[in-house]
């Protein structure tokens, strides 16, 4: 009998039928429009640059051997060193354009400070490199450069071996030992890739399968690392534990079953390709063990890679962003059932996310600087930390979802600035049964961008004129922030056959010939290790073939979604009413004003109890209740479980949504609010101010400075380990006063939901 790899055996051996083979010749030309395929000279183009790579990097071996050691030059030739490919490019499922993931191996006399030193001016001399620049201080420090027309991001690692032989393998756990921490990390790139291809069963099946779940994933918005979804090596593995339980389906397949299977996940159990090795105790690295590690239980949709040491690679996933990203899941099931029904082309699939027409708020993120090299410096370094605003904007109970928007935009017009880029940031409100409710985030824009700036100047990244500026924009002003042709591109979709739910997963409840999907779901994720607060992790095997044969005979669910949030109470007024101006370190301060436009004294300067966000003083227990019908009847493997998930993570203590979060306050406590917390507006506001701009309601904007005030110095330096280069997580609970309140802030953004 055949030997399959994974955790389990496959649920079907079924071979491709003549509808699947077509399907699939339809899929691969549905992408050819995309440029997902390269040419063979552009191939041949990336070869010649990594051989030149190579030779850069054996040359500056060389040097560095002849600086430090008095070895004859004859025996210099023989330290070797060598580039190898990771990530998309060695999977072989890299698009037109694509960087090129690549790592530099060294012997032990090289020092990583000379890979950042004296290679990096190497580079910097050469004719053919473009948009050089080091971030030595990342979780795994790279060298970003633009050579010969192809982008490359250059990683190092430092072998404790003399010399590099020519047909070294990777893959040996031996080479980690001895190794710091960042050669581990670097070296895990290559060591996950060559794992990933060596446990699926049909690499060419994988491969396309990965190319068209790519191609969905950026066109949808949920592919990126650093905000908050999920990154390359992350779908790939995705992809391949799909491709392990169907090794002998066809790309169009598998697609499908890729959506059958994760729309039913039962997160947070994690996704394994191989059992976890927990046996190799000589190496001593940590390993990702929901089992052993209380941490790793509080990930919300852990994937983990299959090379030692095994980690979690979605550890920056938010309840925001697995909310999205499960809401694509379950859409693109519903398109990929039509597409083998006849109701639809793969097109369809890979239709641009309708992101700005999907809201009625967005929050804008602009990076600027004056120099094209610093700005370039400072747009990686606010991208990497936006995901911190997005878990700031998630603990405020006055917001239901901030969906960030990974594509970066440029200026739009001379008045922006040559070096600038923006991002955005869907908003969905909790909107209480009452008229006239207060949002205050004053805290959660001031204190991010604060730290921003205070961590890029410990960090030394800090040049005069780089910025960051926070602002509020209505959906009818986009055309002021984004250009035309983008939100004609992102029209409207029409939905299929679900509703569209405004936070949390999709709530569906299947009918009767839509049950054994779910089972079938239950047998694949109960056939992984749980990371539930049961801390009971456990492998076991199930046969559900039969149950997830019939789910996919019987597509046709019908699915409850959650209600649409209504229509007028998110189109309803989030004005700015009495901006102040500001200097560039500070931010400028909006207040609630009465229908006639004046600054409304009383309900402006603090809550009470009659504008308070919510009145349910207990939003979880209200939320369980709702979930409870649903729960009954999704009970193994549902996505109602995901929801559970969610809970279940905001009580665990040291989760960024543990329960030492501070509590959202019900309206009697908001009562005693006390002058000088967080939701008084600043009482300098004067009203002559109070008017709104007609053109743009823009709620505020924060032009942020290293110049802080010192009520937010003081806060930033209790929450960043200044000789850290890990900004502290802005999700975590914050420090309150004597009086039980957050410390005030100088400057207060407020908008008032009517």
């Amino acid at each position: 009998m055949a030997h399959y790899p994974g955790v389990t055996g496959p649920l079907s051996l079924t071979e491709p039928k003549a509808h699947d083979l077509e399907l699939t010749d339809k899929l691969v030309e549905a992408l050819k429009p995309h440029n997902v395929f390269e040419s063979e000279g552009e191939l041949n183009h990336r070869l010649e640059v990594l051989a030149k790579i190579n030779d850069l990097m054996r040359a500056w071996i060389k040097d560095v051997s002849r600086q430090k050691n008095n070895i004859p030059e004859n025996l210099i030739d023989t330290f070797g060193g060598k580039v190898f490919t990771f990530g998309s490019y060695r999977m072989g499922v890299h698009t037109k354009g694509a960087d090129i993931d690549t790592l530099c191996v060294a012997p032990r006399h090289v020092e990583r400070t000379d890979f950042f030193k004296s290679f990096y001016e190497l580079l910097k001399s050469q004719p053919e490199v473009r948009d050089l620049r080091a971030v030595e201080e990342a979780f795994v420090p790279v060298i970003k450069v633009e050579f010969d027309g192809i982008e490359l991001d250059l990683v190092f690692a430092r072998l404790a071996l003399p010399t590099i032989p020519e047909d070294i393998n990777l893959r040996d756990e031996t080479l980690l030992k001895n190794l710091d921490e960042k050669s581990v990390r670097s070296l895990n790139g290559i060591r996950v890739t060559d794992e990933i291809l060596h446990l699926v069963p049909h690499q060419d099946n994988f491969r396309m399968t990965l190319r068209a779940i790519k191609l969905w994933a950026k066109k949808k918005g949920i592919y990126s690392n650093a905000l908050g979804y999920l990154g390359g090596v992350s779908w790939a593995m995705l992809v391949a534990r799909v491709c392990q339980l169907y090794p002998k389906a066809a790309p169009a397949t598998i697609v499908h079953r890729f959506f059958l299977v994760y729309s039913k996940w039962d997160w947070p159990s994690p996704v394994l390709l191989k059992p976890l090795d927990t046996e190799n105790k000589l190496l001593g690295f940590p390993v990702w063990d929901s089992r052993v590690n209380a941490a790793d239980r509080f990930h919300l949709m852990p994937i983990i890679t299959p090379a030692y040491p095994q980690q979690n690679s979605t550890f920056n996933v938010s309840q925001s962003t697995r909310t999205i990203i499960m809401e694509e899941f379950q859409e693109g099931l519903e398109c990929v059932t039509h597409i083998y029904e006849g109701r639809q082309e793969w097109s369809r699939l890979f239709e641009r996310s309708d992101f700005f027409h999907k809201y009625k708020h967005y929050i804008v993120v602009k990076g600027s600087a004056e120099e094209e090299d610093h700005y370039l410096e400072w747009k990686g370094y606010v991208e990497s930390k936006i995901r911190h605003l997005v878990g700031n904007l998630e603990r405020n109970p006055s917001i239901k979802l901030a969906h960030i928007m990974p594509t970066a935009y440029g200026p739009i017009n001379e008045s922006d600035g040559q070096y600038m880029c923006k991002w955005f940031i869907g908003l969905i409100f909790e909107i209480s049964n009452q008229s006239g409710s207060n949002v205050d985030l004053t805290y959660d824009i001031q204190s991010f961008s604060d730290i921003v700036h205070q961590q890029a100047i410990k960090l030394n990244l800090y040049k005069e004129g780089m910025k960051v500026e926070i602002q509020y924009v209505k959906k009818k002003n986009l055309d002021q922030f984004v250009p035309p042709q983008i939100l004609a591109q992102s029209k409207p979709r029409k939905r299929l056959d679900s509703g569209r739910h405004s936070s949390g997963n999709a709530r569906r409840q299947s009918q009767d010939k839509g049950q054994p999907a779910a089972a079938a779901a239950a047998a694949v994720g109960g056939a992984t290790a749980s990371s539930s607060p049961s801390h009971n992790t456990q492998s076991q095997t199930s046969d559900g073939s039969s149950a997830l044969s019939k789910a996919v005979s019987e597509e046709d669910d019908v699915y409850v979604a959650e209600l649409e949030e209504d229509d007028t109470s998110q189109e309803s007024g989030c004005g700015l009413v009495a901006p102040t101006s500001s200097s560039s370190a500070t931010a400028s301060v909006s207040a609630s004003t009465n229908g006639n436009g004046v600054l409304d004294g009383d309900s402006a300067m603090q809550w009470h109890s009659s504008d308070g966000i919510r009145s349910d003083p207990d939003p979880l227990r209200r939320k369980e209740e709702d979930d409870s019908e649903v729960k009954s009847e999704n009970s193994a493997g549902s996505p109602s479980s995901q929801d559970s998930g969610q809970d279940a993570a905001s009580k665990r203590p040291g989760s960024p949504f543990h329960n030492d979060t501070p509590p959202k306050k019900p309206k009697d406590l908001l009562d005693q609010q006390v002058p000088g917390s967080p939701m008084q507006v600043d009482e300098k506001i004067s009203s002559s101010t109070s008017s709104t701009s007609g053109s743009q309601t823009q709620l505020s904007s924060v032009s942020s400075h290293p110049s802080l005030s010192e009520t937010a110095k003081s806060i930033a330096n209790k929450h960043v380990d200044l000789h850290s280069t890990e900004l502290s997580d802005l999700t975590s609970p914050q420090p309150i006063n004597a009086t039980g309140f957050l410390p005030p802030l100088k400057n207060s953004i407020k908008l008032k939901l009517k």
